[in-house]
């Protein structure tokens, strides 16, 4: 995808709505609710955005959704496009790409993600720190154009620091209000579960699940968890000079962790029962963003 092509439909967004975007987020599978609290909201099917292609998982709406979260203009992917869908990899990262062309510097990143670190259970959501690329593709592959980004970027810091400290922050803020609320309800002091940790997330390209094997040797070389999606969106992000968070909500342990089968539906299910607690968690992130 060039670069005209980006302005073709960063123009069109514009057009449907004027503010100045702060914080762009992708949603990923079983996480899409948090669209539906966007305030002021203009809603756009990816069809209708030049350039734009088609989701086709479910679990992924397919629409980019404007508006306000506690007053910060925002861009929310309701759905994502998978390299395992069919697209080419530009296909894949134009939205990033879109985004950057419209001046976006924050890009928060979610997705639903399988366990490879046992301490991960269920539920929890990891702040990815670092990233793995197993995808066995780079977005930045061919010839660069400067207008997005430098040749050689640097991925010392894909995910940055800051941001990180932020996210840890509020979700400690969280756990301790709920820890405080629970013992006002029971007199009894309670202790305090921090639920989010950091961890580093490996991208492979999907769409079948990994085999134990696969899992081991990811273990051993130090990913935490493993997903299908996330790692080119977040490079194209940092070639274009954007910050990103990046949150992986665990929804299954991954292969030869348990003996448990792995459903896509499991995958729903779980993003479900954690979606209270991850639309907080954003929005909190969001306020502190802008």
């Amino acid at each position: 995808m060039n670069y005209e092509k980006a302005v073709e439909a960063a123009e069109f967004i514009k057009s449907k709505y004027d503010q100045e975007i702060k914080v762009a987020v992708v949603l990923g599978s079983g996480l899409g609710a948090f669209a539906d609290d966007v305030e002021n909201a203009v809603s756009i099917p990816y069809e209708e955005i030049p350039h734009f292609s088609k989701s086709t998982v479910e679990g992924h709406a397919g629409r980019l959704v404007l508006g306000e979260v506690e007053g910060v203009p925002v861009a929310v992917q309701q759905g994502r496009f998978h390299y395992y869908e069919g697209y080419d990899i530009d296909r894949v990262v134009f939205p990033v790409r879109t985004f950057s062309v419209l001046g976006i510097k924050n890009l928060l990143l979610t997705n639903a993600a399988g366990s490879v670190n046992t301490d991960f259970g269920q539920g929890s959501l990891m702040l990815i720190r670092d990233h793995i690329n197993l995808m066995g593709v780079n977005p930045l592959r061919g010839k660069n154009d400067e207008r997005f980004g430098v040749r050689f970027p640097d991925m010392t810091e894909v995910y940055a620091l800051e941001y990180q400290e932020i996210v840890l922050a509020e979700a400690k803020k969280m756990a301790q209000e709920k820890a405080a609320r629970i013992a006002a309800q029971t007199g009894s002091k309670q202790s305090v579960d921090y639920f989010v940790r950091r961890g580093v997330y490996c991208g492979l390209t999907g769409p079948s699940y990994e085999t134990p094997s696969e899992i081991r040797m990811l273990r051993f070389q130090g990913a935490d968890a493993v997903g299908m999606s996330t790692v080119p969106e977040a490079i194209t992000a940092r070639h274009a000079g954007m910050k990103v968070i990046g949150i992986s909500c665990i929804t299954n342990m991954a292969a030869g962790i348990s003996d448990d089968i792995i459903h896509h539906e499991e995958v729903m299910e779980m993003g479900a029962k954690v979606a209270e607690t991850f639309k907080e968690l954003l929005r909190r992130v969001i306020t502190k963003l802008n």
